[in-house]
């Protein structure tokens, strides 16, 4: 098989890229193809049988007031990928997110959950997820993670780590929970996806388990061999942010096992081993 990465250069195209080592792979990051043009997008997809779509518009504050912008990317550059894979009879991943529910519910959200997402990002993502799966049916594969982490990019645990550096004490909230991923494990996850030849439609790509990300923040110090008692809880209201943050981002993972594939490790076991690979460092 012949596998195409775009967002190759992001934390998850780096950790994919990884995975797929050993494998023809043609990586493209934002600057070798941009995703909202269909041509480009057509002519960069002839000759792969696999599309794995890391590219995204994350800034998910900046989404409030550039909804459009992001939308091109997240929505339109989806629909492109699929269109093209469609074209030539490949299959497509494409990387999604929690923020497509509104985090009110009470146990994980199974993979056919409603969509009901609060923010532009949220909305521009799910648009894609549908968009994708319209214009490539039975070929395309919605992998929702969150919370993710890893060596290749800026991220929640290595900016807990700065901020070790210059501050004895800081809170972080305990109000707000979800599932700590680790992107290599994700990208091996996908690898395992694909190897198993499994029906297109919607998984979780989330390390097991749940915390909040007081509770993540204080791991990330405890397996970096530091104080999380350094580190104190509070709430959502006292952050102003322009996008509103689901409060609830834990996802179901049952979807594995129509694919015959186990679910993602537990969180806190993925930290531990993401912290002996050396990723636990500050930027």
């Amino acid at each position: 098989m012949r596998f195409l990465i775009t967002g190759a250069a992001g934390m998850l195209g780096q950790d994919l890229q990884a995975a797929l080592a050993g494998r023809d792979v043609t990586s493209l990051g934002r600057s070798d193809l941009d995703v909202t043009d269909l041509e480009a997008v057509r002519a960069a997809v002839a000759g792969h049988d696999v599309v794995i779509n890391a590219a995204a518009y994350t800034k998910v504050d900046d989404a409030e007031s550039h909804e459009d912008e992001a939308y091109a990317v997240n929505a339109t550059g989806a629909l492109n990928l699929a269109k093209a894979a469609a074209d030539v009879g490949a299959r497509l991943v494409s990387v999604s997110t929690d923020y497509v529910f509104d985090g009110s519910a009470v146990e994980p959200y199974a993979e056919n959950a409603p969509y009901v997402p609060i923010s532009a990002y949220g909305r521009t993502k799910a648009a894609g997820e549908k968009l994708a799966l319209d214009a490539n049916p039975g070929r395309t594969f919605i992998v929702r993670t969150a919370w993710l982490y890893g060596a290749g990019g800026p991220n929640f645990a290595k900016t807990m780590l700065r901020i070790a550096e210059s501050k004895e004490t800081w809170s972080v909230v305990d109000d707000q929970v979800g599932q700590p991923t680790w992107t290599a494990d994700l990208a091996a996850q996908i690898v395992s996806l694909l190897d198993a030849d499994a029906p297109g439609g919607i998984y979780h790509g989330t390390n097991g388990g749940q915390t909040s990300w007081f509770g993540f923040a204080r791991a990330v110090l405890d397996h970096s061999g530091l104080d999380p008692e350094r580190i104190t809880p509070t709430d959502s209201s006292s952050f102003s942010r322009p996008a509103p943050r689901p409060a609830y981002s834990v996802l179901g993972h049952d979807g594995w096992a129509i694919a015959g594939i186990s679910p993602m490790r537990d969180w806190s076991e993925a930290l531990a081993a993401a912290a002996d690979a050396g990723v636990l460092i500050a930027p």
